[in-house]
């Protein structure tokens, strides 16, 4: 299967164009130096995964602005994605290649700032989440979490779309003010909605638990914060010298469902920290995490594992195309 780099899926010249029309000259100038950093060779795959690979091309979301991805926990070869602010209060089904499977229109609720999706189990069915948390400005005093249970794949069809209702909205306020935030992961083992901000240097981990609650208002802890996303290497020095924070924004995140896994997408790369034993998240972050071969995309935002927690998928807000990484068998 191809690798999805820049002597294979994305030509460089491809690359550049997408960036100059669609991007600032700064964060242009990261993209282009990963891409260089590939072709030397020096680029080389975290030990646990290979990749990135060709998944295919998103036939959804209409807008293309793919903001999050999730597994379903329904069917093995589903995910679901959504568009980011402004677009349709709408999930969308694709198979693991792209095609459209169907859509589901969330009734009673809008798009303010789509930013996430997730997926878990509990009480004997499936969910999805919806994290209406984004907030360039930090000026929101609260973002809405919705959680709707999963359709059914079988009634799933690319001509109609299905309807829901939330079972349940919580209105999050953090506890020390108003945070970006554009990844969001559920730990359905310990029953906890985690949030990583973006603009935030070092991103911070909040926390606040899953389930309906009569509460108007939830507030999001403080768990820790994250400076291991933000890497220590030469590149990475450089890298930050010539774009800044952004290559290291957060701009996606996702849990395996047995709790031991996060992965952590921001616009340079994608990372992934496991957790060993009885560990918290906040000792599992203290470690530096498995850094992946740059997964070649103008403005990922999207990240999810498989549903068996083998494959990592990632999406961008500017192309239609998006990748996967495999663990490596042991």
């Amino acid at each position: 299967m191809p690798r999805a780099h820049a002597f294979g899926f994305f030509p460089i010249r491809s690359i550049a164009l997408g960036y100059v029309g669609q991007c600032a000259v700064r964060r242009c100038a990261a993209a282009l130096l990963a891409i260089v950093v590939i072709a030397n060779g020096t680029g080389a795959p975290a030990p646990a995964y290979s990749g990135p690979f060709a998944a295919g091309n998103l036939a959804a979301p209409p807008r293309q602005e793919t903001s999050g991805l999730a597994v379903s926990r329904r069917a093995s070869d589903l995910l679901w994605t959504h568009d980011d602010s402004g677009g349709e209060p709408v999930l969308y089904a694709i198979d693991t290649t792209g095609k459209k499977r169907g859509a589901l229109r969330i009734s009673g609720v809008e798009n303010r700032d789509w930013e996430d999706v997730a997926s878990f189990e509990r009480g004997g069915k499936s969910w999805l989440l919806i994290a209406d948390t984004g907030d360039n400005d930090a000026k929101h005093d609260t973002v809405r979490i919705h959680v709707i249970e999963e359709p059914d794949p079988a009634k799933l069809s690319p001509a109609a779309e299905l309807r829901a209702v939330p079972a349940y909205t919580l209105r999050i306020k953090y506890e020390d003010g108003p945070r970006d935030c554009e990844g969001v992961a559920v730990d359905a083992v310990e029953g906890a909605i985690y949030l990583l901000t973006k603009r935030d240097a070092p991103p911070r981990l909040y926390r606040v638990p899953l389930g309906a609650t009569q509460a108007k208002t939830v507030t999001a802890r403080l768990v820790t914060p994250v400076p291991n996303v933000v890497g220590k290497s030469d590149l990475d020095t450089l890298v930050k010298r010539l774009v800044g924070k952004r290559f290291s924004w957060p701009t996606g995140m996702d849990m395996t469902a047995d709790g031991r896994s996060v992965a952590i997408l921001t616009y340079g790369e994608a990372i992934v920290f496991n957790r060993e034993g009885k560990e918290t998240w906040i000792d599992a972050f203290k470690r530096a995490p498995a850094r992946l071969v740059f997964h070649g995309l103008p403005q990922a935002e999207a990240v999810c594992f498989s549903r068996d927690g083998r494959s990592i998928y990632v999406a961008s807000e500017t192309t239609a195309a998006f990748v996967r990484y495999d663990r490596d068998p042991r």
